[in-house]
């Protein structure tokens, strides 16, 4: 745990691009932006008492007043960045009010438009009613959540009053994201007690590293309860996704995001590629998606973000990151080429002497690195990002075909590749002319009588052959007891009989003899019944099955042919870079069962059960798995797992 407090390091509110919002009725061109409304207006400073305003004033170098006609914090920009108040006088932005009436009607599409395209300024005093109306929308029972987050707080605190310390924060937590946007010593105590909560009530969080700083964000315009009813949402909420919870989740979303960025930000991304030279430092820039947005990007920028990405979730962040990319780019081809190499050795030396001055070490003269330099070349255009808030959300929607199930879909194909590469790297060469150390699977062997049973019902398994395939099984599927599901020497040769014995257990095993005495097989990652699914188009599922499944060759040869996406852990890509042909693990129409596929199939099996075919196939890079292509089937078995 870590009670260490990070800076926000991006500007605050009013710096450099923020201006004095008007009095309600104050739209005509010519009138006065600082005369101070009656202080009969509703209007009120929408800051808790949790931010130091002080701060906020020495940051922005201008007074924040918090009166009860209005609040004003910053200065007018002579550049307009917000398209300027009188500029965009003419234009409505909704009241809490209306939000709050779409809302009610059920408008998710107007709503959605509302939230993206009007243009609140961070100090508007409708965001301190906005957000809890859109967290209303997640948060079902408040009055139930706020009861229980002063329960839990009683229990854990003792007392419901703020405590002097309240402890340090969760393991979950990443000390460099810590950034607490100005609030003041209680509202980031209280930020903690909520973080703690948070912890105590969801103890499967492992890894969330943007928790801290959505949560000090919220605090800005809401109550300490209403905040946590709110993160608690975005933390357990199923259809819209919110907070990583896992590191395999935080990897999974970053190398996601990667994959979209080069599909629609190409222009960006090959320009990022051809001055980073190497695949790895591209990969490295996309690991800092999350520090760009959350740690660098200016506060009315983030500001604005979040309106979005409290209703719309992880889409939004992907679309962001998309759109800094995109200005990024213009951004740089912009310039000249002198200006250009000026730029990034400058905000190289200038990363240097700040991590230099930060540890008491000063360097005469360090060496140029590719992945420094475009790194803190990007981090510091995130930092002054010279575009408005609404420039940066319109780029963000305006790029073309990115929809939330291809979203889905990628991260789903991104979590099978990273979980299966797991599974499978401990028993993967690091270098061919290694002796490759058998799988830990052999440590757990099946038990005697599991043994003496297969040896006495199997027609295609000696007892060597079975711990040889027990040697190439996953670890955790081991802890389990074989047993024998199908074999055409009881069970016929129907293929109606092979589904009905087989079609609901994960994972199984299917091994082959020949007439020729050959013996071959495959280990079915997925289901059988999975062949039913619905495909996004409502059609039936053709391939399915994942990255864990193998084939592999007993006798003459044991071999085993993995799936060959898990040796491609060097691309910059991760799974996108195997092609579709070398995803293909498992088919069936009821009519025929297939494994591989891709220029072939490793194994295709008929209807009877009577006949078959094995070719090679890009699915495993394997040859064909018997003597002959075309073979007569002898006996196939199918093997399950016990009580799994």
């Amino acid at each position: 745990m870590t009670g260490e407090v990070v800076s926000y390091s991006g500007p605050g509110p009013g710096e450099s691009n923020l201006i004095e919002p008007p009095a309600e009725n104050d739209v005509e061109e010519g009138k006065d932006n600082h005369s101070v409304s009656s202080p009969s207006s509703p209007r009120r400073c929408p800051f808790q008492p949790y931010v130091d305003v002080d701060q906020l004033g020495r940051i922005t170098g201008t007074a924040v007043l918090d009166s009860p006609g209005r609040s004003s914090l910053g200065r007018k920009s002579n550049r307009g960045s917000f398209m300027g108040v009188r500029r965009r006088s003419h234009l409505h932005n909704k009241t809490a009010d209306e939000v709050e009436r779409i809302v009610q009607t059920g408008k998710v599409r107007e709503l959605k438009n509302c939230i993206r395209f009007h243009q609140w300024l961070p100090f508007d005093c409708v965001r301190s009613r906005l957000w809890q109306i859109i967290c209303s929308i997640h948060v079902k029972d408040k009055a139930t959540m706020d009861s229980l987050y002063w329960d839990t707080v009683k229990q854990i605190y003792g007392t419901h009053d703020l405590v002097a310390k309240t402890g340090p924060l969760p393991t979950f937590v990443e000390p460099s994201f810590q950034m607490s946007y100005y609030l003041n010593e209680t509202g980031i105590q209280v930020a903690r007690r909520v973080v703690n909560i948070i912890s105590y009530s969801c103890p499967d969080i492992t890894y969330a590293p943007s928790l801290y700083p959505i949560t000090c964000l919220l605090l800005h315009y809401m109550s300490e309860e209403d905040c946590y009813a709110c993160v608690s949402q975005m933390v357990s909420s199923k259809k819209t996704k919110f907070i990583t919870q896992t590191k395999l989740h935080f990897e999974t979303i970053w190398r996601t995001s990667m994959i979209l960025c080069r599909r629609h930000a190409k222009s960006a991304v090959s320009y990022l590629a051809k001055q980073a030279g190497e695949n790895n430092i591209l990969e490295s820039i996309h690991q800092q998606w999350l520090n760009c947005i959350l740690k660098e990007l200016p506060f009315q920028h983030l500001v604005r973000v979040m309106d979005c990405f409290m209703f719309e979730g992880r889409k939004v962040m992907y679309r962001v990151w998309m759109a800094i990319l995109i200005l990024f780019h213009r951004h740089l081809t912009s310039l000249s080429p002198n200006d250009r190499k000026s730029l990034f050795h400058f905000n190289y030396f200038l990363k240097c002497w700040l991590n230099d001055a930060h540890f008491g070490v000063f360097s005469t003269g360090p060496a140029l690195n590719k992945e420094s330099i475009v790194e803190a070349t990007l981090m510091d255009f995130c930092h002054n990002l010279p575009c408005s808030p609404e420039k940066l959300l319109r780029t963000a929607y305006g790029v073309r075909n990115f929809s939330s199930s291809e979203m889905d879909r990628l991260f789903i194909k991104t979590e099978m590749y990273l979980k299966s590469k797991a599974a499978a790297s401990a028993s993967m060469p690091n270098n061919k002319n290694v002796m490759v150390p058998r799988s830990r699977s052999s440590d757990v062997l099946p038990t005697s009588q599991s043994q003496v049973n297969i040896q006495m019902m199997s027609h295609t398994l000696t007892i060597r052959e079975l711990l040889t395939v027990w040697s190439w099984l996953p670890v955790r599927i081991t802890m389990y007891q074989p047993e024998l599901l199908y074999t055409t020497e009881e069970h016929g040769c129907s293929m109606t009989t092979f589904f009905n014995r087989v079609e609901q257990h994960e994972p199984t095993i299917l091994i082959v003899k020949t007439a020729t005495e050959d013996v071959f097989g495959a280990y079915c990652s997925s289901r059988w019944a999975e062949r039913n699914s619905k495909d996004s188009h409502g059609g039936r599922q053709g391939y399915f099955g994942t990255g864990e499944t193998f084939v592999f060759t007993l006798v003459p040869n044991e071999i085993k042919y993995p799936w060959v996406g898990i040796s491609a852990t060097s691309s910059s890509d991760g799974p996108s870079c195997v092609r579709h042909a070398a995803e293909l693990f498992m088919a069936s129409d009821g009519h025929m069962i297939t494994v591989g596929g891709g220029k072939g199939q490793a194994i295709w099996i008929d209807e009877n059960i009577r006949y078959g075919k094995t070719d090679g196939c890009l699915t495993f890079n394997n040859p064909p798995l018997a003597s002959t292509t075309d073979f007569e089937i002898r006996v196939l078995e199918v093997y399950g797992f016990q009580n799994l």
